[in-house]
């Protein structure tokens, strides 16, 4: 008796070996971060103020600020790049007048922008002004929800329709295999293109639709092959002996010991589809104006490139590239510790 009290569930095992893992630990550590800094956005704890205009348009970052900015601000308080007062003008100078107003204009040009916007920020800011940190920030809320939600729904229904079609098989298996084919002979892009035309609405739950629908595929082919493999296990023979439900069998019984499937289905969406909505801003089927996504600065720094100002690239590149490798890290540990062949 004492044996069965202490024996542990399949999570219980999953989390212990999880928790060896310290690479494991420190991907979730950097996911949960970002989820928290997403929940911290969405209630306006944090980049609430991001669409203020707080510095100079293309204000560079902080650390790359160039020599100029730093003359303007001379010039506007009327000293010399040592911090110095600067030498009064010599009245005999012909161009002495010229240099007075010259030095009054650029003063005046510098210092009232900067009463109110920054000529630099700790990351630098947008052609209009917008801190690039908030932004991130920001911009983050919108790609993480879209890559998670249209991840999730994808493998729901991949999940969902790869089981039926693997345990019942039949009638019901050729069906699905119509559908799926129906879906897979289409070009992925044609695709995406048509649910957005029937659609014919930009915004967030486009976006997710857009992706679930047409991304389930994948994981419907991997879910029906490990059903039709498992169906026929002692495990599930012995729970159709006790009359547990056709669905019972199905998401009780056999979807455990295939979850790691649809785990490592879900970590390979999650990245793709925040991708993905790169590509969807790019043909214009993004989010609208006025909602902000990593998708959408990194459309916006194509243009900024060719000026030079790579840092709103360098941010929300920097802060995608982490979050991805995080999650996938996470993902396949739990991969790892879920699947019931390693020990």
């Amino acid at each position: 008796m004492h044996a069965i009290h202490d024996s542990a569930g399949l999570w219980t095992l999953a989390w212990r070996r999880l928790r060896a893992d310290r690479l494991a630990m420190a991907a979730l550590a950097v996911v949960a971060g970002f989820l928290l800094l997403l929940a911290a956005s969405a209630s306006g704890i944090v980049a609430a103020d991001w669409e203020e205009e707080v510095a100079l348009n293309y204000a560079p970052p902080t650390f790359a600020a160039p020599p100029a900015v730093q003359v303007a601000h001379d010039a506007a308080a009327g000293t010399d790049n040592a911090g110095s007062a600067a030498p009064p003008p010599n009245e005999f100078d012909p161009l002495a007048e010229d240099l007075r107003e010259l030095r009054a204009t650029l003063g005046k040009a510098v210092a009232e922008p900067a009463a109110g916007r920054a000529p630099s920020l700790p990351f630098g800011a947008d052609k209009w002004g917008h801190d690039i940190i908030r932004k991130t920030i920001k911009g983050g809320e919108t790609s993480i929800v879209v890559g998670l939600a249209a991840a999730t729904l994808a493998v729901g229904l991949g999940t969902l329709f790869g089981a039926v079609s693997g345990f019942y098989g039949g009638v019901v298996d050729d069906f699905l295999n119509w559908f799926y084919n129906v879906f897979t002979s289409i070009p992925s892009i044609l695709m995406i293109l048509t649910v957005a035309a029937v659609l014919q609405q930009k915004g967030v739950l486009t976006i997710v639709l857009i992706l679930g629908l047409t991304g389930w595929t994948g994981p419907y082919r991997l879910i029906r092959a490990e059903y039709i493999k498992h169906k026929a296990r002692e495990y599930v023979l012995a729970a159709d002996a006790i009359g547990a439900s056709a669905w019972r069998k199905m998401f009780s019984h056999i979807f455990p010991n295939v979850s790691h499937v649809a785990l490592v289905q879900l970590s390979i969406l999650v990245v793709g589809f925040i991708k993905a909505e790169v590509i969807l801003s790019f043909l214009g089927f993004g989010v609208p104006v006025g909602v902000v996504s990593w998708g959408s600065m990194l459309n916006e720094a194509q243009n900024e490139l060719v000026l030079g100002k790579w840092w709103q690239l360098t941010a929300a590149a920097s802060a995608m590239a982490l979050l991805v490798t995080a999650f996938s890290l996470f993902a396949d540990a739990l991969r790892d510790a879920l699947d019931p062949k390693v020990k």
